[in-house]
């Protein structure tokens, strides 16, 4: 009843926004826990000091406040949904109002399977709409692209509402025109969605591959489900270059060449003949969206990076903004910025920071080297240390010993903390602000120091929803 109402205050708030605004299409892109730090460090890991990012070149910048409802450091949920629907919500809670509470979901019965019943009472808030649905109002084309489950926290904010981001089986059906707990504000569908495969679109199957034992305990097959809908299903790079682009075409690609928690793989392990990178499923992405001639509204999330700070290893998070940054450069590239507003921020920060005074040059992951002699820098116990460190990491040894350029340049080296975190993955958001840069129609509106609410105001003027 209540997603009912959700779509006819969509409607009601897209016939009174003024008449078309400048930009005809909307490309937001998010990096997931990009703070600036990681901005920083990428920049010099690519193109030196000196160098520029291709977000770097956009000519409107802002900076942007990250805090929820409830925290002072935001989880990517709230974070992000305060961009897509102009609300302050609690911590974990996906595209709902500020009143409501999130409610962790426990395991299911059958499969046992933690975090994916939703378990919320009608009772719990109300949804909000978000810019995606007030798009599809406005008859635009629509699409999500992410490196993370399509379930995940980010791309759950653009097109579902639950009282808590875990809900990922109520979360995914959302999506499933005409099918059971389907989001009727989405009209006919999103028109493309592509990001990780996992167990949320897929039936439990006790005696199936290590995947389905993990999928949904309805026995639902959501992607047989949008295939009748007249979806095409890709899940590698052959068939994503194959898919349609004609008008009216519809794409669900699910990539599982990894099969790591159910995301992309990180850009550093990605087998490119198989598994595309964020740079081409946008573009794709744009190519079937740009054949609607009202516009679109387009999502595109860098999600791994998130993941590699998490697990404080900082050289996957930079060879994962590098990969988002190429998505950026590629839609700069094939769009028209007179009707385009191109938006580029990040929902929050992480603990990552820079340490000591290494020389220019110095390779940003490697061990501090000083400025004046190029000498390796030592702790107050004599010790190397490196450029990188985080505020937490599950890397902090009783006694420090020396670390070596050919340990701190390695895949796989976890930069050191100062607190002790309790496991690997377990280092925590940041809460200070993050950066945002735009350019193309409207983005004069971003300037200054703004609440992450406020961005959703500004999209949403430029746009005329």
């Amino acid at each position: 009843m209540k997603r009912i109402l959700m779509a006819g205050l969509i409607a009601a708030a897209f016939s009174s926004a003024h008449a078309a605004g400048e930009a005809k299409n909307v490309i937001f892109f998010l990096g997931d826990g990009m703070g600036p730090v990681t901005v920083t460090a990428a920049r010099i890991y690519q193109y030196g000091e000196a160098g520029q990012l291709a977000m770097d070149t956009l000519p409107r910048t802002a900076r942007i406040k990250t805090y929820s409802n409830d925290a002072q450091t935001t989880d990517s949920a709230p974070s992000m949904a305060a961009y897509m629907t102009g609300v302050k919500m609690n911590n974990e809670v996906v595209s709902m109002t500020a009143d409501t509470k999130a409610v962790a979901p426990g395991k299911d019965a059958t499969s046992g399977v933690s975090k994916s019943v939703n378990n919320c009472a009608s009772t719990n808030g109300k949804p909000v709409p978000t810019l995606l649905e007030m798009a599809i109002a406005g008859k635009k084309a629509t699409g999500v692209v992410t490196t993370a489950r399509l379930t995940h926290a980010t791309p759950a904010t653009t097109f579902s509402h639950v009282c808590h981001r875990d809900t990922e089986y109520d979360i995914s059906r959302q999506a499933v025109p005409g099918g059971a707990g389907f989001n009727p504000a989405l009209g006919s569908g999103i028109d493309v969605l592509m990001g990780g495969i996992s167990q949320y679109w897929v039936p439990f199957n006790a005696s199936g591959s290590a995947a389905q034992k993990v999928g949904r305990p309805d026995g639902r097959d959501l992607v047989a489900e949008m295939r009748a809908k007249g979806y095409t299903f890709v899940s590698d790079k052959v068939s994503l270059d194959a898919a349609p682009t004609a008008a009216g075409s519809k794409v669900l690609g699910l990539f599982d060449q990894a099969f790591s928690q159910g995301h992309m793989s990180y850009e550093l392990e990605r087998v490119p003949a198989n598994e595309p990178s964020l740079a081409e499923m946008t573009t794709k992405a744009i190519d079937v969206l740009s054949k609607n001639s009202n516009g679109y509204f387009l999502m595109v999330e860098g999600g791994r990076i998130d993941h590699a700070l998490h697990g404080t290893n900082a050289k996957r998070a930079l060879v994962d903004t590098i990969a988002f940054d190429n998505a950026i450069k590629a839609a700069l590239a094939k769009v028209d910025l007179s009707n385009t507003l191109i938006v580029v921020t990040a929902d929050h920060d992480h603990t990552m920071v820079f340490n000591g005074y290494p020389k220019k040059g110095n390779p940003v992951l490697d061990i501090v080297r000083g400025y004046a002699n190029g000498l390796p820098t030592k702790d107050a116990d004599g010790k190397t240390f490196t450029t990188l460190v985080f505020g937490q990491s599950p890397n902090r040894p009783s006694a420090r010993s020396d670390v070596d350029s050919v340990t701190a340049l390695g895949n796989d080296y976890l930069q050191e903390g100062a607190i002790k975190a309790a496991c690997v993955g377990c280092e925590t958001h940041g809460g200070g602000d993050v950066r945002l840069h735009a350019t193309g129609a409207g983005a004069n509106l971003f300037k200054g120091t703004l609440d992450n609410t406020k961005v959703f105001n500004k999209v949403k003027e430029a746009a005329g929803y």
